[in-house]
């Protein structure tokens, strides 16, 4: 997951962008041409992002870039990245390192680890059962 800080988020209006509210249905909308998604967490305590990027990505097959842009604390890193999340960018008072380090403490959910997330739903152990098998 790459980490950005709130001085290098652009939200310019871009016909490759969507930005969707917290309150949007992510099943709605077209999302023909759309290359990344903006997903909104007024505070760290309203979750319905992590529930629109898992929908974003499982239900709906969006391969681009989402975005968690808001409330963004370094302790719901690890989370963002399993729901789908691509980019996280930390709110103004979260420290880079700190961050960094967060995620970094979860080496087990990362890509082809030993769960599934929603970007690969397979867990690692699973694949290699299959390998052996074939």
């Amino acid at each position: 997951m790459k980490l950005l800080p709130l001085s290098d988020h652009s939200a310019t209006a871009e016909s490759t962008l969507l930005v969707l509210p917290n309150d949007a249905d992510p099943l709605q909308p077209a999302l023909d041409g759309v290359t990344r998604i903006d997903l909104h967490f007024p505070k760290f305590t309203d979750g319905r992002a992590f529930s629109q990027a898992f929908l974003l990505r499982r239900r709906r097959g969006f391969n681009g870039e989402i975005r968690a842009t808001g409330d963004v604390l370094a302790d719901q890193l690890a989370q963002m990245e399993r729901s789908g999340f691509d980019v996280a960018v930390l709110r103004a008072d979260q420290d880079m390192a700190t961050a960094q380090r967060v995620l970094a403490s979860y080496p087990g959910y990362g890509v082809g680890k030993y769960q599934g997330d929603a970007v690969d739903v397979q867990p690692h152990f699973k694949e290699s059962q299959e390998e052996a098998a074939a």
